[in-house]
């Protein structure tokens, strides 16, 4: 059986007893025709006892979580791919492999484009995207499409920057290299250090459809690798400017308003920011035994849980 460990309940008479605060007394049968069951149970909580009468039929609507998906299962699972989905695949790795330790997940970032090719190619079991894969991707690898929650992705500076509104057209020359110090946009006169990501990347695809109108980006832009380098270096840098994953803002950059927008997820919701794509979690083919469970996991409401806890937007 999985180690679910020690503090875990474990079922006893169709319910779910914990060892340390309940205790069962006493189970009879009342009436030889009438199927019910009269439990007493004694619950211990500080100094009060308090006792509680249960009545139920053999269906008694106890529901099993989705995480009872992975009783008894065994095997591992690789994961690669865009890197805005790294905090919600550690939270359900981390949970599932609590629960059942005999099963074994591995992720890895890269880029929606290496998650899209190394499933293609078999290397890994899940390949995320923060994009959409192509047709021309979809049927060179047979892929199988699976979008669990949606996301922004928003214009950051550094906190210390006066300048936390821009249009379209003033974002679109500072990444092309039109406007190069930030005093031309009402800031110091310093230039303006441009981050961008890699060709691999997701994030990139929709910033560089939906933000820059698929204009150009300028060859002396500092070139980070994933949601949380561009992060990074922003912070540290007080000219700097780049764009993360919505769900990945925190206080160490600070959003810039696009167009009277501020890149929220509420604004994502609405409409009103405009900036958002889908998260894709890929297989090759349909997803089989424990990779198809994960997925599954994924949609359930525990799973959409952890989406909206990381800054996503569930769809379900």
């Amino acid at each position: 059986m999985p180690n679910r460990g020690e503090n875990r309940p474990r079922p006893v008479d169709g319910f779910l007893r914990n060892r340390h605060i309940l205790k069962i007394y006493r189970i009879s049968l009342i009436g030889t025709g009438e199927g019910m069951l009269n439990t007493i149970f004694q619950c211990r909580f500080f100094q009060a006892v308090l006792t509680c009468l249960f009545f139920f039929g053999t269906a008694s609507g106890v529901s099993a979580g989705a995480i009872d998906l992975f009783t008894s299962e065994k095997g591992d699972i690789k994961i690669s791919g865009g890197t805005a989905h790294i905090p919600v695949m550690k939270d359900v790795a981390k949970l599932i492999m609590e629960y059942n330790r005999d099963i074994r997940i591995s992720i890895a970032g890269g880029g929606s484009g290496v998650g899209i090719k190394q499933v293609g190619e078999g290397l890994v079991d899940i390949g995320n995207s923060g994009r959409k894969p192509t047709d021309d991707e979809i049927q060179k690898y047979s892929l199988k499409l699976f979008q669990w929650a949606i996301d922004g992705v928003g214009v950051v500076v550094n906190p210390q920057n006066p300048v936390k509104t821009l249009s379209t057209l003033q974002l679109t020359e500072i990444f092309s290299g039109k406007i190069t110090n930030w005093k031309f946009l009402g800031g110091p006169d310093k230039p303006i250090n441009v981050y961008t990501r890699d060709n691999s990347s997701g994030t990139r695809e929709v910033f560089w459809e939906k933000a820059l109108d698929k204009g150009e980006i300028t060859d002396k832009a500092n070139v980070v690798v994933s949601n949380g380098a561009m992060k990074t270096a922003v912070a540290n840098d007080p000219y700097g400017i780049g764009y993360v994953s919505v769900g990945h803002m925190d206080n160490s950059t600070a959003p810039v308003i696009l167009d009277g927008a501020e890149p929220t997820i509420d604004n994502v919701k609405n409409g009103s920011y405009k900036i958002a794509r889908g998260l894709f979690s890929n297989t090759k083919g349909e997803p089989k035994e424990l990779v198809k469970k994960f997925i599954d996991f994924l949609f359930s409401p525990e799973g959409q849980q952890i989406a909206a806890k990381n800054g996503f937007i569930p769809i379900k």
